[in-house]
């Protein structure tokens, strides 16, 4: 447990120092919201729909967490480059420890992401219909973090230049948010679209965040927690049998 507390720490004192990044990271969901929420607000209510701003906003938040978490995969490479991961992959800890460490950390490091956008979301005008439900909704910010905290983990630990791993996760990426129904709702989909959204675990992220913050959902509080929580095992699995093998 020593060894998941030191990685964990590390990676929120790294996060905490660096306020560039803290407030770089911030731009893209801030633009996508005040762009997106105040561009296409008139559309969206006069279809009847109410506030696009309340129903973007969740979408926002998982997107800033995805972003968030599976970049976080590019401080293994980074650190294999400069040798800290050798030397930690030397000391007497069982690896397992060392990726769940690194996983927890950069999991907490996107949940702290997520919970700003929702403070950020509330001044430019989102009203969620019951203040108390930030507190579940920031277990589930972690849930999510935490899968996509664990397949950046997983595409980092066989990749060894930055380029290829931002290549490969801008790839990876834009189609789980914009197929999410982050932007979009998905009720009344054509039946291909419909079928690639299930396929797509951050559409059960931000359909629950919608649940609890406002009262909407397509596939039901319950289908999305027991998603989550089995995707979220399996990309554990997969990172952590992939760390296993890096080779430095």
């Amino acid at each position: 447990m020593n060894t998941i507390y030191i990685l964990w720490l590390r990676q929120i004192k790294r996060y905490l120092r660096s306020k560039p990044r803290m407030i770089g990271s911030l731009v893209q969901p801030i633009l996508f919201l005040l762009s997106l929420g105040y561009g296409f607000g008139s559309v969206f209510q006069r279809a009847g729909e109410g506030s696009y701003i309340n129903f973007l906003a969740p979408g926002i938040i998982g997107m800033s967490i995805i972003f968030t978490s599976v970049f976080s995969g590019m401080e293994i490479i980074w650190d294999r480059q400069f040798g800290f991961l050798k030397e930690t992959l030397v000391a007497p800890v069982s690896r397992f420890n060392i990726m769940i460490g690194r996983t927890i950390g950069g999991a907490t490091v996107a949940t702290i992401q997520g919970f700003l956008v929702f403070i950020i979301s509330m001044i430019a005008g989102f009203h969620p219909y019951n203040i108390w439900a930030i507190i579940p909704v920031i277990l589930v910010m972690f849930l999510v973090a935490l899968l996509f905290t664990a397949l950046g983990t997983m595409i980092a630990s066989f990749l060894n230049d930055m380029q290829g791993f931002q290549l490969i996760v801008n790839f990876l990426i834009m189609p789980l948010f914009f197929l999410s129904g982050a932007l979009f709702p998905l009720e009344g989909l054509p039946q291909a679209l419909s079928f690639v959204a299930r396929l797509d675990p951050l559409s059960y992220g931000i359909d629950a965040f919608r649940v609890l913050l406002i009262g909407l959902g397509h596939y039901g509080l319950i289908t999305d927690l027991i998603v989550l929580s089995i995707v979220t095992l399996a990309f554990l699995s997969l990172g952590s049998y992939f760390f296993r093998r890096i080779q430095v």
